[in-house]
């Protein structure tokens, strides 16, 4: 048995009971050991090939039907957005939103919850892979050929994802709704092909620091590796990829002198443009067909995936199966409306006007689109324009990374680095030449140049989700509850100062009775912490400790 087998199987050990009251253990994993896939070149190109299917297998942590949002890498766009406060479930009963108490928190979100247990070991489990990989390749043989070390690169890759993933996510910011005072500036375990089983009993949070070094070198190797190898296939990740990644890295440290530098050359590497007007409304394509724009993506299979448990039925405001006809996915009537009428984004979704604000193309009839709810998305399209079946309508590419949110991080962290005219002509240049003629940034100091960025992202990636990490770096406030909101309920019309609680994860319990580390270590409980709804329009709720 391999370490991160054995790894895994002590947390298995220590497995609860969960929220939802089903006694779940984590999965045995299945999947090839280091000297497996070590055994020839052509198996560990297989392992190599695996990944992508792995990030967005449906079911991934649990192998059946147990939580709707166990959905690999894709349950992190949609909780993403969720978290912002971006997304509403304006159906006829918010309950069908599995995804809510990302953006609600009112109950469930404890170290007990799906909530905690799905994000650390999906990603865990991504880990897993990449470490198998990793450990299968000797960089330092000379008998390793350019292939092999190529497959080592995207693991390295692959492997620095998913810790950003986990970092964002579990690594605590300051807020008034709970104290991160003994958990501050920590992340999370480091777990590499060498940790075994005893290691994995005493494994503190790295440091901030330690992280961001970590994932760095992960980084650096992925470069080296990947430098003169031609990747053709966009399912895993290339030289560009390397680069998109560290930026966001270098973002999330504050080190925006070296985010502007990697995204730049990320954009320079790929050598993309901005997914275009036409692309964007496509009723056939629009953002279920990689393209130009797409660096990273993924590919849903109809042999795979389940009918309830697949990105374009929760996202899409077209589909008819799964839970997007119950929920009725839409934007927040308060973004929406930061949207000019002369940027074409705004015809993703639904204005209260309907028709009479603009010729909205759907594949379904135009009784739909009017009795559909104000805000409505029509972002994500039903492949092959089928919305009745899911294997069809449903299998079709998921964007991990685009080349829009490099030139979003070029223009904030140029912003920040050298001057508030720098990035606003950065950002003027790519409103302007790829999504609204007649864009003029207005903010007058850098506090408010960022949160104008970030408004950008939040647009241009919802239900993508790529506005989270940058809005929990610079927390903007999220207000739910104002004058004429479409949040569906009250316990999702709540004003947060700075971030929402429940933006800062909680480690889950299995993983922390197996880890003695972690013990007096995990972050805190944000569940109810917001004690009235809603908060009155005009304030923030109040701080809980």
């Amino acid at each position: 048995m391999n370490n991160i087998t054995k790894f895994i199987s002590v947390l298995a050990v220590s497995a609860v009971t969960l929220s939802a009251c089903i006694k779940e253990t984590f999965p045995m994993s299945d999947s090839a050991t280091s000297e497996q896939i070590g055994a020839s070149a052509s198996a560990l190109q297989a392992s190599v090939n695996g990944v992508p299917a792995q990030m967005c297998q449906s079911y991934l942590v649990y192998g059946s039907q147990t939580h709707e949002t166990d959905m690999a890498f894709p349950q992190f766009m949609m909780a993403y957005t969720e978290l912002l406060g971006d997304f509403f479930p304006l159906g006829s009963n918010s309950g069908y939103d599995w995804y809510r108490n990302y953006n609600t928190f009112d109950r469930s979100f404890g170290d007990d919850s799906y909530f905690a247990f799905l994000p650390w070991f999906t990603c865990y489990q991504f880990i897993k892979s990449a470490n198998d990989i990793i450990g299968a390749v000797d960089l330092e043989s000379e008998s390793t050929t350019a292939a092999l070390k190529a497959y080592a690169g995207m693991a390295y890759a692959t492997r620095a994802f998913d810790y950003y993933l986990l970092t964002i996510m579990y690594e605590p910011v300051e807020n008034i709704y709970t104290d991160i005072s003994s958990v501050k500036g920590l992340t999370v375990p480091k777990v590499t092909f060498e940790t075994d089983a005893e290691a994995a009993k005493n494994n503190p949070r790295m440091t901030h620091k330690e992280c961001i070094d970590f994932m760095i070198s992960d980084l650096e190797k992925a470069e080296e590796c990947l430098s003169g190898f031609s990747q053709t296939s966009k399912l895993l990740p290339s030289l560009a990829v390397v680069y998109g990644i560290r930026a966001k890295v270098h973002m999330w440290d504050e080190d925006y002198a070296n985010a502007a530098k990697y995204a730049r050359l990320a954009i320079d590497t790929f050598g993309g443009t901005p997914v275009t007007e036409t692309q964007w409304l496509d009723l056939a394509t629009g953002f279920n067909t990689a393209n130009q724009a797409w660096m990273w993506n993924l590919h849903y299979s109809a042999e795979t995936m389940g009918n309830l448990c697949n990105y374009i039925g929760w996202a899409s405001g077209e589909a008819d199966w799964g839970y997007a006809s119950l929920t009725r996915p839409s934007i927040d009537k308060s973004l929406y409306d930061k949207i000019s009428a002369t940027d074409f984004r705004k015809y993703t979704f639904l204005d209260p006007a309907k028709y009479d604000f603009y010729n909205y193309q759907t594949v379904r009839d135009e009784a739909y689109i009017e009795d559909a709810p104000a805000c409505l998305s029509l972002k994500f399209r039903c492949g092959g324009k089928d919305w009745e079946n899911y294997t069809v309508g449903a299998a079709v590419d998921v964007p991990v990374m685009r080349v829009e949110e490099m030139y979003l991080i070029e223009a904030e962290a140029v912003g920040m680095s050298q001057g508030l005219a720098q990035g606003t002509t950065l950002l003027n240049s790519f409103m302007q030449n790829h999504r609204q003629k007649d864009y003029s940034c207005q903010a007058t100091n850098l506090r408010d140049f960022q949160l104008e960025v970030l408004t950008q992202e939040r647009i241009e990636f919802w239900g993508e989700g790529w506005g989270f990490p940058n809005a929990k770096r610079i927390k903007p406030d999220v207000i739910q509850n104002y004058e004429g909101t479409n949040a569906p309920a009250a316990i999702f019309q709540i004003n947060c100062k700075g971030i929402k609680p429940n933006w800062n994860f909680v480690i889950p319990k299995s993983e922390v009775q197996a880890n003695s580390a972690l013990d007096g270590k995990n972050n805190p409980n944000p569940t109810g912490t917001v004690k009235i709804r809603p908060t009155p329009i005009g304030t923030f709720a109040e701080g809980s400790y």
